[in-house]
């Protein structure tokens, strides 16, 4: 049995290295004076692995993280990223169904987004009635605060949020930390929601891209993680590698992974119960009904049509 994804270790960053299938597991090879030097990769317990420059992969290996339900996010240099996301063709669709619901309705997706910002800033910082607009406002005037209150914390002056692929090296060590470590939280988030089965695409605040919901929920957890360790690290002269470093350590005390699975969840069931997700494990395939519910599949259902004698088809539509 696979680990729930909540459980699971939150990201593994490679560099200038080959990942391959062997005969004992996937493994990330580097050559060395000595030889060819091998790390075996716990494939089953990560969330996600990601590529950075440099890094090369066979096919058997990313079969075996497919079928282990672990996403490979494709970094490339200059924090460009581009995302390769692994959905296992057995996980349930309980909570895509979920999440397809919410969106569909102006109504319920407007009930959603201001769940969001509520778990960001607070149950009562929503005023009641607020528009989608107003919660904008809100939400630039709190983030704005924040940027100052650390900027004036670790004596950085005239700090703006600023992410310019194009012009990378320019960039001051906070922006830069800032970007390699969002990067890193849309790659883990990204796993989680599809070993949850939801799809990345279906967004609540964002919209137009793949992405759309994965920046949703991060958005829930930058003013927390992110954005202070950026702040934390204006003096460094490594600032990227750093915060990968540091962030997977905060991931482990904040807890992030059943964090994430958490608050998924309770976007879409305001109830609280949770056990329609069997995280990564495949539910049966069944048949829709809008009478009768889900029905099993596999079944004749030939002899339930008394309503329909073999008399009522023409001889041509039998054969």
């Amino acid at each position: 049995m696979l680990p729930r994804v909540a459980d699971s270790l939150s990201f593994l960053y490679t560099e200038a290295v080959r990942i391959v299938q062997d005969d004992t597991g996937v493994c990330a090879q580097v050559e060395s004076r000595n030889g060819t030097d091998r790390v075996y990769i716990p494939t089953a317990a990560l969330a996600c692995v990601l590529l950075g420059p440099g890094t090369s992969i066979t096919q058997p290996a990313m079969a075996t993280f497919a079928r282990h339900g672990t996403s490979l996010v494709c970094v490339g240099a200059g924090g460009v990223r581009s995302y390769a996301g692994v959905l296992p063709a057995s996980l349930t669709t309980a909570w895509l169904e979920k999440q397809v619901r919410a969106w569909a309705s102006d109504d319920s997706r407007l009930q959603v987004a201001t769940r969001m910002y509520e778990m960001r800033f607070g149950a009562s910082s929503a005023p009641a009635g607020a528009t989608l607009a107003q919660l904008r406002g809100f939400e630039g005037q709190r983030v704005k605060a924040l940027y100052r209150l650390l900027a004036t914390k670790y004596g950085v002056k005239r700090f703006r949020r600023n992410y310019d692929p194009d012009a990378w090296d320019d960039q001051d060590p906070v922006n830069k930390a800032l970007s390699a470590a969002n990067a890193c939280m849309y790659g883990v988030i990204h796993a989680a929601v599809l070993a949850l089965g939801c799809s990345p695409a279906l967004g609540f605040v964002h919209s137009g891209t793949q992405m759309s919901f994965v920046y949703d929920v991060a958005d829930l957890y930058k003013a927390r993680i992110t954005i202070p360790l950026a702040f934390s690290l204006h003096a460094s002269t490594d600032p990227e590698r750093e915060a990968r470093r540091r962030l997977r350590e905060d991931f482990r005390a904040f807890k992030l992974m059943p964090q994430i699975v958490a608050d998924v969840q309770s976007l879409f069931d305001s109830s609280g119960d949770s056990s329609p997700t069997a995280d990564r494990a495949s539910d049966l395939v069944h048949l829709w009904d809008p009478q009768a519910g889900p029905l099993p599949a596999g079944v004749n259902y030939g002899f339930e049509a008394t309503s329909v004698s073999i008399s009522d088809f023409d001889t041509a539509d039998l054969e």
